[in-house]
């Protein structure tokens, strides 16, 4: 029997094909024991691997409309994908005053602003 939330949710729910054809952010990473994984954060447990970036990039595509089809067949939610709409660039942090202290001191030496001197650390560190 179904519930008026999970009829609800039949009724509002896109066509499968319109699932399919959208396109999730994939990541791809070298895998330590050779070859490369693939991953749609988006999607949970969405990933797989392959011996090159083709091979990755075929098992990711199967992979993603795998995960969209069951999902789906469940009548289970389907995240759309991501952007970077999500993302604002600001980060708000709090620091001990002493490390706030040399951070503050190290940008004046370095001639930048202690926005930019952060920003240089996080990307070198990434």
């Amino acid at each position: 029997m179904k519930t008026l939330n999970q009829t609800n949710k039949q009724i509002e729910q896109s066509p499968l094909e319109y699932y399919l054809k959208l396109q999730y952010p994939i990541t791809f990473y070298p895998d330590a024991e050779g070859g490369y994984v693939a991953q749609i954060k988006d999607l949970p447990g969405c990933l797989t691997q392959g011996e090159t970036i083709e091979e990755t990039m075929t098992n990711i595509n199967e992979a993603r409309e795998l995960w969209i089809e069951t999902a789906y067949e469940a009548g289970d939610n389907i995240p759309l994908p991501s952007t970077d709409d999500s993302y604002s660039g600001k980060l708000m942090l709090r620091m001990p005053k002493s490390l706030h202290r040399r951070l503050s001191e190290t940008a004046e030496r370095e001639g930048v602003s202690l926005n930019q001197y952060i920003v240089s650390l996080v990307s070198a560190a990434t």
